[in-house]
């Protein structure tokens, strides 16, 4: 189920801890309620939809930070030759560590622009990506390439659909586990479907 050179995309979803939606908070009148969520940060195989890794801590919080730990795993478990992720992934020092550290031989991310306009990217691995994607002749495929990146929330949604998007634990280290156990029900549904 997973090619010689598999490509992976890297997204992060939030789960509700409680069976009741947003939008009847709302509509009671807690519009200001903030609490944390556990937020499920994965590395999806394309091809395939596996999961190859899940990282999970609480969120609100940047994605870029539960990147290393969730490819590091990935990573451990097949050689990844192209990643690809949205622009909360877009740093240099992510490009470097999973080309020089990881092996990766590509990684795409959509360009943060951090107010800059329509300037070029400044360092080497965000300045190689943008050359790349806009290169004529792989123009169309690095666009055809990265447009791949949305098999991750496609898994997402599936997950959420099929297995519930609020968990039935209260406590955070069950709440984890319940959510680790999710990812092994989904990649065993897809396993057994194949």
């Amino acid at each position: 189920m997973i090619p010689d050179r598999p490509r992976a995309a890297i997204d992060a979803t939030g789960l509700e801890t409680r069976h009741i939606s947003r939008y009847f908070v709302w509509r009671k009148g807690k519009r200001h309620l903030r609490y944390s969520w556990p937020k499920l940060t994965a590395v999806i195989a394309i091809h395939s939809h596996l999961i190859l890794s899940a990282y999970v801590n609480k969120g609100p919080c940047q994605d870029s930070p539960q990147m290393r730990p969730a490819v590091r795993l990935a990573v451990g478990r097949c050689p990844l030759d192209t990643l690809l992720g949205d622009s909360g992934y877009d740093a240099e020092h992510n490009h470097a560590w999973c080309r020089e550290r990881q092996g990766i031989r590509l990684t795409l991310f959509a360009l943060n622009r951090r107010g800059q306009g329509r300037k070029r990217p400044k360092t080497h691995y965000r300045r190689q990506m943008a050359r790349h994607a806009r290169r004529r002749r792989g123009r169309h495929q690095a666009r055809r390439i990265y447009g791949q990146r949305w098999q991750a929330d496609s898994l997402f949604s599936r997950m959420k659909r099929r297995l519930g998007s609020a968990l039935r634990a209260r406590q955070w280290a069950n709440q984890k586990k319940e959510i680790f156990l999710r990812c092994l029900t989904i990649n065993l549904m897809l396993l057994a479907a194949a």
